[in-house]
């Protein structure tokens, strides 16, 4: 058997990665979070997202009870594995997860920055610490509701390059993370226009729109000074720009795409 280990810090998008991550090198199963996956379903073992807290959900991912561990043991066997990937938060965690299931020793250490951008990873980490979501790489169908006193909905359809369903996302808000902090989509917009009042070449903003997706991006619409004796698409670029960086230190993530539209002259 060929063990893959994928790690990195907890909220990066490990769980959102792993079907098209596996799809890609040819990896069979995963083990995520205390469960078995085999072409995007849960095939044994239950996931450390359905945990009280935080100690008895680390347990349950690198399998200390012995019951759970040999239901995915005996369903390894049972569907003849021959490549797994193992995702957790370090390389120590999944070394010890592969030793724990019987496992050979890992050949292959991914990290989680190799298959995922910069501003991906930040606007995971910033949906992890704004709404407290979970995503789980199975079918909603596959997920209790009576698990969790809170969230549960479905996420997203994981689909190759070559649009082949790869499975799907459920996505958790599990009861141990009770440390949410919420932000108004007006803090947003205030911030948008008062960086662009800022800035010397824009006399009014007429608009702002910031949509928050899985890639925000902000749309900003403003009248700039006359005459037009400076150049106008430097002076937007340095806004764009500005108005990045301040994103990244306030919230800590990038908007994707920033556009801004020149109305006119005031």
């Amino acid at each position: 058997m060929i063990v893959h280990s994928l790690s990195g810090p907890s909220g990066t998008g490990k769980s959102t990665s792993a079907l098209q991550f596996a799809y890609e090198h040819q990896i069979e199963a995963i083990i995520d979070d205390g469960l078995l996956i085999i072409n995007g379903e849960r095939k044994a073992g239950t996931s450390a997202k359905f945990e009280k807290n935080t100690v008895t959900a680390v347990r349950r991912a690198i399998f200390q009870d012995e019951e759970h561990k040999r239901e995915v043991v005996n369903a390894i066997r049972q569907y003849h594995v021959q490549s797994i990937l193992i995702i957790g938060t370090s390389e120590k965690m999944t070394k010890k997860i592969a030793e724990r299931l019987q496992l050979p020793p890992i050949k292959t250490f991914h990290h989680i920055e190799d298959i995922r951008s910069k501003r991906e990873i930040q606007m995971a980490k910033f949906v992890r610490v704004t709404q407290g979501k979970h995503v789980m790489p199975i079918p909603y169908r596959q997920v209790g509701q009576n698990f969790f006193k809170r969230l549960v909905q479905k996420g997203f359809d994981i689909v190759s390059k070559n649009k082949v369903k790869l499975g799907e996302t459920t996505i958790v808000q599990p009861d141990f993370h009770r440390q949410v902090v919420v932000i108004s989509r007006n803090v947003y917009s205030d911030l948008i226009q008062h960086i662009a009042r800022q800035n010397k070449m824009v006399t009014k903003v007429n608009s702002v729109q910031f949509v928050m997706k899985k890639n925000p991006i902000i749309y900003l619409s403003i009248y700039i000074l006359p005459p037009i004796n400076y150049k106008v698409v430097e002076e937007m670029v340095n806004l764009q720009r500005n108005i990045s960086e301040q994103f990244n230190n306030h919230f800590e993530f990038e908007p994707s795409h920033i556009q801004i539209f020149i109305k006119g002259f005031k």
